[in-house]
């Protein structure tokens, strides 16, 4: 079993840096490039490029963050019916408590749900842990110097990993079943 939820994991932990940060790139591209067309098109010279990658850069941490959000929900679809190490998650109906072969966003909602209020849990934890750890065995005096998105999104992937493998047992639409 141990192996079947670090390969859902890492494939979940995968997806989800893959679609937010491509998805983050595309939109700050498209608020830089709306930036530099309504303050007039000029000649791109040196001082210009570096002001379109210092707006890029800015929007960047921005856009990211809302990614992941997007990210950890659409993600969620794919973590059903696919087999790693002999096992698999599947999603059940409500009612009778069959097999959903064809996963639908909508039918994720519930799942979803406690999915990402676990993950919120764990994540409070281990930053609370991190901020303990770094306030004794550091010279940092505040969360804000050295925490970011960036941290954020490691937080959320280290939960996520505690959060799929408590799945099962907390969801009642979710089983494993071998393949």
């Amino acid at each position: 079993m141990y192996k079947f939820f670090l390969q859902l994991w890492l494939r979940w932990a995968f997806a989800i840096i893959l679609f937010s940060t491509l998805f983050a790139s595309f939109i700050s591209f498209i608020i830089t490039i709306f930036l530099y067309l309504t303050n007039g098109i000029s000649g791109l010279n040196s001082e210009i490029i570096s002001g379109l990658k210092d707006i890029y850069l800015f929007f960047f941490p921005i856009s990211f963050s809302l990614s992941i959000l997007i990210s950890l929900f659409l993600s969620t679809k794919y973590i059903f019916n696919r087999c790693y190490n002999k096992y698999k998650l599947e999603l059940l109906t409500c009612s009778n408590k069959e097999v959903i072969k064809v996963i639908g966003y909508g039918d994720l909602i519930k799942v979803w749900r406690k999915l990402f209020s676990t993950m919120v849990w764990f994540t409070s934890i281990i930053l609370i842990i991190s901020l303990v750890f770094t306030t004794i065995f550091t010279s940092y005096t505040t969360l804000f110097e050295w925490f970011n998105i960036y941290f954020l999104l490691s937080f959320i992937l280290l939960s996520g990993y505690i959060s799929l493998i408590i799945l099962s047992s907390r969801c009642k639409n979710v089983k494993i079943s071998k393949c």
